[in-house]
């Protein structure tokens, strides 16, 4: 089968990969470029697990093809943080125990990091309607909630 050579920008850094036509961008981004952040959680886009953004757009990379990636931007969760230092939403995450077993986290948190640069005052109806994408069975989504809308509010005042 013939390989596709893509050249594509991932968290900042131009990078290359060969995929074959069918291989997701979920797999080229793990198994690729070693980017582990994102989980396959169902394969179907229902959960959310393997959320990043394409060109500023959220989207779930277990439907997106890694050839459909060329020339695009991707975000992940392991450009979250800047070096050591959290992004505040890591941080509020932490703060309210928003996380147990960990595979939602990392697309819970792209998709809230997405949510706050569209709409950096979120009502608790919009963070619940943003996030409904991603599926969590531990947390019961209380804290995280509460740790988007506290991070929402402190982006606001620092800016």
């Amino acid at each position: 089968m013939t390989k596709h050579h893509v050249t594509t920008t991932v968290n900042g850094d131009t990078v290359e990969y060969l995929c074959d036509a069918r291989e997701t961008l979920l797999d080229c981004l793990r198994d690729k470029l070693n980017l582990t952040g994102a989980k396959e959680g169902c394969g179907t886009g229902d959960c959310g697990a393997c959320s990043v953004t394409l060109d500023g757009r959220l989207v779930c990379s277990c439907l997106v093809l890694g050839v459909e990636a060329e020339g695009k931007q991707i975000e992940t969760i392991e450009g979250m943080a800047e070096g050591e230092t959290l992004h505040p939403l890591q941080r509020k995450f932490i703060d309210h125990a928003a996380l147990q077993c960990g595979v939602c986290t990392p697309g819970v948190l792209v998709a809230a990091k997405a949510l706050l640069e569209k709409n950096p005052d979120p009502t608790e109806e919009e963070a619940r309607y943003w996030l409904a994408g991603n599926l969590c069975r531990c947390t019961g989504y209380d804290k995280i909630i509460r740790a988007v809308l506290e991070t929402a509010a402190e982006l606001r005042e620092a800016s």
